[in-house]
């Protein structure tokens, strides 16, 4: 797992806390006891939990140190605990799993998906959102920039690209024993950033950081103005000067029988 940057991640925090918005908007739950927020990040979609459900015990979990030290510091009353999310299971019945953008990062992520919606109360919410962006010039440049430079040998015996996310099919076929509705859809998003740096800065908080946790940083300066250079030609810039990055994004929502 790559080391995560709380500052970097926050840099577009409007734009990153839209889709857990619209995940949460889609909880068919008026009410909740507990809710677990997986993957929490710095609290952002923690946030929202509280605020939804103010008098629910929000729990947050992640694997990185850095994302609960801000998470802790922007909601200090809300308890946050460091886990190993693959290996993570509720020791009681929750009404809500969240897990906004964090499951794409997890090996056979479909697998534990279907344990946790086991672990959810009856009639409690499983929340799953997922880029699933891996077919954009953003992601796509990452390897061939990778591949085209002297910095090759740094990822030789690495498997730095992550897993391309399953048809929306095996999804349901995996949750449905365990689920009385489940809802499944694809959003693209299109956001309007400054240029073609602000894309960079954008993926330096996540898709990026894999890749340059492999290289020394004199080679992180070289790869990034080689990927700069490129992304500035995949997203020409707009009337404006602005540019626009597409982002497309996976949502599941499964009610637990």
């Amino acid at each position: 797992m790559a080391v995560w940057s709380a500052g970097q991640y926050v840099k577009f925090e409007d734009e990153r806390t839209r889709p857990a918005r619209d995940l949460l908007d889609h909880v068919p739950l008026a009410d909740a006891a507990r809710v677990v927020d997986i993957g929490c990040g710095p609290g952002n979609s923690t946030e929202l939990l509280v605020e939804r459900f103010p008098g629910a015990k929000v729990v947050g979990l992640d694997s990185s140190t850095e994302m609960l030290v801000a998470a802790r510091k922007r909601l200090p009353k809300i308890d946050f605990v460091e886990a190993d999310i693959a290996a993570w299971r509720p020791t009681e019945p929750v009404d809500l799993l969240y897990a906004n953008a964090v499951f794409q990062w997890v090996p056979e992520h479909e697998a534990v998906l279907a344990r946790l919606l086991e672990g959810v109360a009856p009639g409690g919410v499983l929340a799953v959102q997922m880029p699933d962006n891996l077919a954009e010039p953003t992601h796509l440049l990452m390897a061939e920039v990778a591949q085209s430079g002297p910095w090759v040998s740094a990822y030789e015996g690495h498997n730095v690209v992550r897993a391309t996310l399953p048809a929306p099919t095996r999804y349901y076929d995996l949750l449905e024993p365990f689920a009385s509705r489940i809802d499944i859809w694809h959003t693209i998003y299109n956001h309007p950033l400054t240029d073609a740096a602000a894309i960079v800065e954008w993926v330096k908080g996540t898709g990026l950081r894999p890749w340059l946790d492999l290289l020394s940083e004199a080679q992180q300066r070289d790869y990034l103005a080689e990927y700069t250079r490129r992304i500035a030609l995949a997203y020409p810039p707009l009337r404006d000067g602005k540019v626009l990055l597409r982002f497309p994004r996976l949502f599941i929502v499964a009610t637990r029988r």
